[in-house]
Protein backbone atom coordinates (compact mmCIF):
# COMPACT_ATOMS: atom_id res chain seq x y z
CA UNK A 1 0.00 0.00 0.00
CA UNK A 2 1.27 3.45 -0.94
CA UNK A 3 0.31 6.75 0.65
CA UNK A 4 -0.19 9.94 -1.31
CA UNK A 5 -0.42 13.19 0.66
CA UNK A 6 -1.69 16.42 -0.85
CA UNK A 7 -1.06 19.82 0.75
CA UNK A 8 -2.26 23.16 -0.53
CA UNK A 9 0.28 25.96 -0.14
CA UNK A 10 0.18 28.26 2.89
CA UNK A 11 -1.60 31.60 3.09
CA UNK A 12 -0.21 34.41 0.93
CA UNK A 13 -0.60 38.17 1.08
CA UNK A 14 -2.74 37.84 -2.05
CA UNK A 15 -5.46 35.75 -0.38
CA UNK A 16 -8.07 38.36 -1.40
CA UNK A 17 -6.88 38.52 -5.02
CA UNK A 18 -6.98 36.25 -8.05
CA UNK A 19 -3.43 34.91 -7.97
CA UNK A 20 -3.20 32.22 -10.64
CA UNK A 21 0.32 32.05 -12.06
CA UNK A 22 1.45 35.25 -10.33
CA UNK A 23 4.46 34.18 -8.29
CA UNK A 24 3.69 35.49 -4.81
CA UNK A 25 5.20 33.99 -1.65
CA UNK A 26 3.60 32.72 1.55
CA UNK A 27 3.43 34.95 4.62
CA UNK A 28 4.57 34.16 8.18
CA UNK A 29 1.16 32.74 9.08
CA UNK A 30 1.42 30.35 6.14
CA UNK A 31 4.90 29.24 7.21
CA UNK A 32 3.70 28.56 10.77
CA UNK A 33 0.71 26.54 9.58
CA UNK A 34 2.84 24.51 7.16
CA UNK A 35 5.33 23.71 9.92
CA UNK A 36 2.54 22.72 12.33
CA UNK A 37 1.03 20.25 9.90
CA UNK A 38 4.44 18.99 8.83
CA UNK A 39 5.13 18.13 12.47
CA UNK A 40 1.74 16.44 12.62
CA UNK A 41 2.76 14.20 9.71
CA UNK A 42 6.01 13.36 11.53
CA UNK A 43 4.18 12.60 14.78
CA UNK A 44 1.85 10.26 12.88
CA UNK A 45 4.84 8.38 11.47
CA UNK A 46 4.60 9.50 7.84
CA UNK A 47 7.68 9.15 5.66
CA UNK A 48 8.07 9.87 1.94
CA UNK A 49 10.18 8.74 -0.98
CA UNK A 50 9.69 11.67 -3.35
CA UNK A 51 8.02 15.09 -3.46
CA UNK A 52 6.29 16.97 -6.25
CA UNK A 53 5.41 20.64 -6.62
CA UNK A 54 4.87 23.39 -9.17
CA UNK A 55 7.05 26.21 -10.53
CA UNK A 56 5.43 28.72 -8.14
CA UNK A 57 7.23 29.77 -4.98
CA UNK A 58 4.23 29.60 -2.65
CA UNK A 59 3.94 25.86 -3.26
CA UNK A 60 7.73 25.35 -3.30
CA UNK A 61 8.22 27.25 -0.02
CA UNK A 62 5.36 25.32 1.60
CA UNK A 63 6.99 22.05 0.54
CA UNK A 64 10.35 23.13 1.99
CA UNK A 65 8.70 23.91 5.33
CA UNK A 66 6.96 20.52 5.38
CA UNK A 67 10.23 18.76 4.54
CA UNK A 68 11.98 20.67 7.33
CA UNK A 69 9.26 19.80 9.84
CA UNK A 70 9.46 16.16 8.77
CA UNK A 71 13.27 16.25 9.06
CA UNK A 72 13.41 15.02 5.47
CA UNK A 73 15.17 17.84 3.61
CA UNK A 74 17.11 15.21 1.66
CA UNK A 75 14.08 14.04 -0.32
CA UNK A 76 14.15 14.40 -4.11
CA UNK A 77 11.82 17.14 -5.39
CA UNK A 78 10.29 17.19 -8.86
CA UNK A 79 9.00 20.56 -10.13
CA UNK A 80 6.58 20.88 -13.01
CA UNK A 81 4.72 23.85 -14.45
CA UNK A 82 1.90 21.41 -15.18
CA UNK A 83 1.15 21.41 -11.45
CA UNK A 84 0.80 25.21 -11.40
CA UNK A 85 -2.40 26.84 -10.24
CA UNK A 86 -5.17 27.45 -12.74
CA UNK A 87 -4.37 30.52 -14.86
CA UNK A 88 -6.93 33.21 -14.09
CA UNK A 89 -6.30 35.23 -17.24
CA UNK A 90 -7.17 38.90 -17.10
CA UNK A 91 -8.41 38.50 -13.50
CA UNK A 92 -4.88 37.86 -12.19
CA UNK A 93 -3.84 40.45 -9.63
CA UNK A 94 -7.37 41.81 -9.33
CA UNK A 95 -9.25 42.00 -6.05
CA UNK A 96 -11.93 39.32 -5.70
CA UNK A 97 -14.45 41.71 -4.08
CA UNK A 98 -13.54 44.31 -6.73
CA UNK A 99 -14.36 41.89 -9.53
CA UNK A 100 -17.67 41.10 -7.83
CA UNK A 101 -18.48 44.82 -7.87
CA UNK A 102 -17.49 45.12 -11.52
CA UNK A 103 -19.01 41.94 -12.98
CA UNK A 104 -21.52 40.81 -10.35
CA UNK A 105 -21.35 37.90 -7.93
CA UNK A 106 -23.02 35.46 -10.32
CA UNK A 107 -20.46 36.01 -13.07
CA UNK A 108 -17.47 35.85 -10.71
CA UNK A 109 -18.80 32.66 -9.11
CA UNK A 110 -19.22 31.21 -12.61
CA UNK A 111 -15.55 31.90 -13.33
CA UNK A 112 -14.44 30.57 -9.93
CA UNK A 113 -16.65 27.51 -9.50
CA UNK A 114 -17.82 26.31 -12.93
CA UNK A 115 -15.99 23.44 -14.59
CA UNK A 116 -15.57 24.72 -18.13
CA UNK A 117 -15.96 28.53 -18.17
CA UNK A 118 -12.59 30.37 -18.25
CA UNK A 119 -12.12 34.04 -17.27
CA UNK A 120 -11.24 36.59 -19.99
CA UNK A 121 -7.90 35.84 -21.65
CA UNK A 122 -4.72 37.88 -21.33
CA UNK A 123 -3.47 39.50 -24.52
CA UNK A 124 -0.18 38.09 -25.83
CA UNK A 125 1.62 41.39 -25.11
CA UNK A 126 0.34 41.62 -21.53
CA UNK A 127 3.34 41.45 -19.13
CA UNK A 128 1.32 39.02 -16.98
CA UNK A 129 1.33 36.45 -19.81
CA UNK A 130 3.60 33.50 -18.86
CA UNK A 131 5.40 33.73 -22.21
CA UNK A 132 7.18 36.80 -20.74
CA UNK A 133 8.29 34.98 -17.56
CA UNK A 134 11.86 33.56 -17.63
CA UNK A 135 10.65 30.49 -15.70
CA UNK A 136 8.85 29.27 -18.81
CA UNK A 137 11.41 30.14 -21.50
CA UNK A 138 12.13 26.49 -22.25
CA UNK A 139 8.45 25.69 -22.85
CA UNK A 140 6.68 25.98 -26.20
CA UNK A 141 4.69 29.26 -25.91
CA UNK A 142 1.75 27.52 -27.60
CA UNK A 143 1.39 25.37 -24.46
CA UNK A 144 1.32 28.34 -22.05
CA UNK A 145 -2.20 29.42 -21.09
CA UNK A 146 -3.64 32.93 -21.28
CA UNK A 147 -6.63 31.80 -19.19
CA UNK A 148 -7.97 28.47 -17.96
CA UNK A 149 -11.14 26.85 -16.72
CA UNK A 150 -10.95 24.00 -14.22
CA UNK A 151 -11.42 21.66 -17.19
CA UNK A 152 -8.32 23.15 -18.86
CA UNK A 153 -6.39 22.73 -15.61
CA UNK A 154 -7.52 19.10 -15.40
CA UNK A 155 -6.35 18.43 -18.96
CA UNK A 156 -2.92 19.88 -18.07
CA UNK A 157 -2.31 18.48 -14.58
CA UNK A 158 -4.00 15.07 -14.56
CA UNK A 159 -2.11 13.53 -17.52
CA UNK A 160 1.12 14.69 -15.85
CA UNK A 161 -0.03 13.14 -12.58
CA UNK A 162 -0.81 9.86 -14.34
CA UNK A 163 2.58 9.74 -16.08
CA UNK A 164 4.72 10.60 -13.06
CA UNK A 165 3.13 10.59 -9.60
CA UNK A 166 0.83 7.65 -10.28
CA UNK A 167 3.76 5.70 -11.67
CA UNK A 168 5.66 6.25 -8.41
CA UNK A 169 2.62 5.21 -6.37
CA UNK A 170 2.25 1.97 -8.33
CA UNK A 171 5.84 1.16 -7.37
CA UNK A 172 4.85 1.49 -3.71
CA UNK A 173 6.50 4.86 -3.18
CA UNK A 174 4.97 7.30 -0.70
CA UNK A 175 4.53 10.75 -2.30
CA UNK A 176 4.08 14.26 -0.90
CA UNK A 177 2.68 16.85 -3.30
CA UNK A 178 2.52 20.56 -2.48
CA UNK A 179 0.22 22.36 -4.88
CA UNK A 180 -2.57 24.79 -5.57
CA UNK A 181 -6.31 24.88 -5.12
CA UNK A 182 -7.45 24.14 -8.66
CA UNK A 183 -4.71 21.78 -9.82
CA UNK A 184 -5.34 19.82 -6.61
CA UNK A 185 -9.10 19.87 -7.21
CA UNK A 186 -8.40 18.43 -10.67
CA UNK A 187 -6.33 15.60 -9.18
CA UNK A 188 -8.99 14.96 -6.53
CA UNK A 189 -11.63 14.79 -9.28
CA UNK A 190 -9.58 12.12 -11.00
CA UNK A 191 -8.77 10.08 -7.88
CA UNK A 192 -12.32 10.19 -6.48
CA UNK A 193 -14.02 9.89 -9.89
CA UNK A 194 -16.10 13.01 -9.22
CA UNK A 195 -18.58 14.50 -11.67
CA UNK A 196 -18.28 18.09 -12.91
CA UNK A 197 -21.02 19.12 -10.48
CA UNK A 198 -19.37 17.32 -7.57
CA UNK A 199 -15.93 18.84 -8.10
CA UNK A 200 -17.49 22.31 -8.22
CA UNK A 201 -18.26 21.89 -4.51
CA UNK A 202 -14.75 20.77 -3.54
CA UNK A 203 -12.63 23.17 -1.49
CA UNK A 204 -9.08 22.40 -0.39
CA UNK A 205 -7.93 24.08 2.86
CA UNK A 206 -4.52 25.70 3.23
CA UNK A 207 -1.78 23.38 4.54
CA UNK A 208 -3.96 20.64 6.08
CA UNK A 209 -2.67 17.32 4.67
CA UNK A 210 -5.16 15.27 2.65
CA UNK A 211 -4.06 11.65 2.91
CA UNK A 212 -4.88 8.98 0.31
CA UNK A 213 -4.21 5.33 1.06
CA UNK A 214 -3.92 3.47 -2.24
CA UNK A 215 -3.91 -0.11 -3.49
CA UNK A 216 -1.26 -1.64 -5.77
CA UNK A 217 -2.88 -0.04 -8.81
CA UNK A 218 -2.78 3.42 -7.18
CA UNK A 219 -6.55 3.48 -6.72
CA UNK A 220 -7.86 5.02 -3.47
CA UNK A 221 -8.85 2.72 -0.62
CA UNK A 222 -9.72 5.67 1.61
CA UNK A 223 -8.82 9.31 2.16
CA UNK A 224 -8.99 11.72 5.08
CA UNK A 225 -7.69 15.07 6.32
CA UNK A 226 -5.08 14.99 9.06
CA UNK A 227 -7.13 17.39 11.21
CA UNK A 228 -10.51 17.42 12.96
CA UNK A 229 -13.55 18.15 10.77
CA UNK A 230 -14.22 21.45 12.52
CA UNK A 231 -10.66 22.63 11.81
CA UNK A 232 -10.99 21.76 8.11
CA UNK A 233 -14.38 23.53 8.00
CA UNK A 234 -12.97 26.67 9.63
CA UNK A 235 -10.21 27.02 7.03
CA UNK A 236 -12.55 26.27 4.11
CA UNK A 237 -15.12 28.81 5.40
CA UNK A 238 -12.39 31.48 5.46
CA UNK A 239 -11.59 30.70 1.81
CA UNK A 240 -15.25 30.98 0.79
CA UNK A 241 -15.38 34.49 2.25
CA UNK A 242 -12.57 35.83 0.02
CA UNK A 243 -14.99 37.38 -2.47
CA UNK A 244 -16.59 39.38 0.37
CA UNK A 245 -15.45 42.87 1.37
Amino acid sequence: MARFVIVRHGLTEWSGKFTGWTDVDIIEEGIKEAYKYGRKLKEEGFTFDVCYTSYLKRAIRTLWVFMDALDMMHLPVVNSWKLNERHYGALQGESKPGMVEKYGEEQVNLWRRSYDVPPPKLQADDPRHPAHDPKYQGIDPVLLPASESLKDTYERSVPYFQETVESDLRQGKDVLLSGHHNSLRAIIKYLDNLSEDEVAKVNVPYCIPLVYELDGNARPLKHYYLAPDEEVKRVIDSIKKQTKK
